[in-house]
């Protein structure tokens, strides 16, 4: 099944833009919870969603191409601080909007209060593709110094590009009850990893697969709850840990196993030119 197939049951809904979007569902104090699940149980999941649900549409696209580059230390701080569950650990990333040309440089920190705090700033397009300028180091050690990283400083300075993320994401506004609360959620499709470390490329792709998460209050959304009709269930997945876990099978993995040996065991990795 492609993605264009499995998205059909979206076709029907109106469409809403990106400040409309925010406007409805800004969320600042949210639930996420996100899933994995082959692209054939999709469309049954999205017919189940309620008629007056809206999808974003960016200059009449609705499926936007997206890719991020994350950042870690040559010894994978961010990766082991991640499937450790450490209490304060980080992860930095850019993202780029392949179909508007607009780059971020994204830090996403948690700190000794267990609260996940992700703050960006814009770049410029393709800057944060091989190395992070002075002005980029110095923004992501203020934001781990923030958040009680310790050797904030001697962590961004380390920081290296790694891996490569490459997906198709589809954006759905889901009314709450009596239009309260509302919820939103993504759907990426098209999912590829690439990474170069040590000169070693390597490329891994799930066609079959497709990742959605949910943003919503405190009660869980009309998706969450059509999910949960059919079976599935919230899953411990991070594109960045994950992605590596699978690409390379001698790290550590036990945080990401259960959806490694259901998703992935499958998957082919093959070599890239480096």
């Amino acid at each position: 099944m492609s993605p264009l197939t499995a998205l059909q049951p979206l076709q029907h809904l109106d469409t809403v833009d990106l400040t409309a979007l925010n406007a409805e569902a800004a969320l600042q104090t949210r639930v996420d919870r996100k899933y994995l699940l082959p692209l054939r149980a999709l469309p049954e999941v999205l017919a189940a969603l309620p008629a007056d649900a809206q999808v974003l549409e960016v200059a009449g696209e609705r499926s936007l191409r997206y890719a991020s580059q994350y950042f870690d230390t040559p010894a994978l701080d961010s990766y082991y601080g991640a499937v450790h569950g450490r209490r304060r650990r980080f992860k930095v990333r850019s993202r780029t909007y392949l179909d508007s040309g607009g780059s971020f440089l994204e830090v996403k920190t948690r700190g000794a209060r267990a609260a996940t705090v992700k703050d960006r700033v814009p770049v410029a397009v393709h800057a944060a593709d091989d190395v992070l300028d002075d002005d980029a180091v110095s923004y992501a050690t203020d934001l781990l110094a923030d958040a009680g990283i310790p050797d904030a400083e001697r962590l961004a300075t380390a920081l290296v590009p790694v891996l490569v993320t490459r997906y198709r994401r589809t954006t759905i506004l889901l009314p709450g009850t009596d239009r309260h609360d509302p919820s939103r959620a993504t759907i990426d499709t098209d999912l590829a990893w690439l990474t170069r470390l040590d000169g070693d490329g390597r490329m891994l792709r799930l066609p079959a697969s497709v990742v959605v998460e949910t943003k919503s209050g405190q009660r869980a959304g009309a998706l969450d709850r059509a999910l949960w009709r059919h079976g599935h269930r919230p899953a411990t997945v991070s594109k960045y840990g994950t992605g590596m876990a699978a690409l390379y099978r001698d790290l550590p993995a036990h945080r990401w196993n259960r959806v490694l040996t259901r998703h992935f065991s499958a998957a082919t990795v093959t070599t890239v030119a480096a």
